[in-house]
């Protein structure tokens, strides 16, 4: 199979050499999808699947045994350890296997790899996000948010490279129209600007809408006592971020003019607007951090959010 990169591929945002070539869109880049024998692992599969074959890509199923775990875990057992570890092995050879067919019944074209690693399953994608044409999780349905906080799924959305998705189904909700928009979360910081180039390309690539949603702060314009806690005006704030968001998306729109875009401007709360956006959407695309990030807190309260809660995929970009 000849893997053919489609659309227009965007260049790296916030470069020094502004024409360089995003290294995710190169030919030899694969699609990655991570599984543990989760129904979200599998819905993952099937959103990596459809979007490998789409884009004419080749798909890789990765399953990391956190052998060194086992081994401490056993402890005084380790007498032990090589029957179960092989036992594990056969499990994950299994996991894949069925990955695999799955990939195969969505897209029995596809060129489809696997791997069955001893390593940790997050240093095993984190390390793939380096090469990966998009690095995708699943995220079971039902399982409660707190029980995300420290997992494989967080761990590989703060630490990886590249842009990785977290697929996730809300089962109240109905499935998007297959016309839905792509959404990206605009903050002015450099991720931030790295995640609108990548959702022009994923808007471009898929022919549909892209909505820019951009807020002035993260500060709370609610009132007190019947008092605005910032009696500021908002109509002429919106007025001006709206020139502002234009502008910042001008060179964009160049790019990919065959892209609609859509601006839409609020005071504050990005996160639940983006909430909103997402029962319709088809992706949203945020950056790693935002504004009040920095450079050792590698993943932000919105991405955190967004991906434990939005009721469509989501794309979490880091800028190079």
């Amino acid at each position: 199979m000849s893997v053919q990169p489609t659309g227009n591929p965007p260049v790296a945002a916030d470069s020094a050499d502004s024409t360089r070539p995003d290294p995710r869109w190169a030919e030899s880049a694969a699609v990655v999808v991570g599984v543990d024998g989760t129904k979200g692992s599998f819905l993952a599969v099937r959103w990596a699947a459809e979007t490998a074959s789409q884009r004419g890509r080749a798909l890789l199923i990765a399953h990391g045994l956190d052998v060194s775990s086992v081994h401490a875990a056993l402890g005084g057992y380790a007498t032990t350890a090589p029957s179960l570890i092989a036992e594990i092995r056969m499990r994950g050879t299994h996991l894949v296997a069925a990955a695999r067919r799955l990939a195969h019944e969505i897209a029995p074209d596809l060129t489809v790899a696997t791997e069955v690693s001893d390593a940790n399953p997050a240093a095993l994608l984190i390390s793939h996000s380096q090469t990966a044409h998009v690095v995708v999780l699943g995220v079971t349905p039902g399982v409660c948010a707190c029980a995300h906080v420290g997992s494989t799924l967080l761990a590989v959305v703060a630490h990886g490279s590249g842009a990785v998705v977290v697929v996730r189904s809300a089962e109240a909700i109905p499935t998007p129209p297959a016309g839905g928009p792509v959404v990206v979360g605009f903050d002015g910081t450099p991720p931030g600007a790295a995640a609108v180039a990548a959702a022009f390309a994923e808007a471009a690539d898929r022919a549909t809408e892209l909505v820019a949603v951009h807020v002035w702060s993260d500060l709370d314009f609610a009132e007190f006592a019947g008092y605005p806690v910032l009696d500021i005006p908002v109509e002429a704030i919106e007025s001006a971020e709206d020139v502002l968001l234009g502008q910042r998306l001008a060179n964009w729109q160049q790019k990919f003019p065959d892209v609609e875009v859509t601006r839409k401007v609020y005071p504050s709360g990005i996160r639940q607007h983006l909430i909103d956006l997402s029962k319709d959407a088809r992706l949203i695309v945020v950056g790693s951090r935002g504004r009040g990030g920095f450079r050792g807190l590698l993943f932000g309260s919105t991405s955190n959010f967004l991906v434990q809660h939005a009721f469509c995929p989501v794309m979490v970009v880091h800028p190079d």
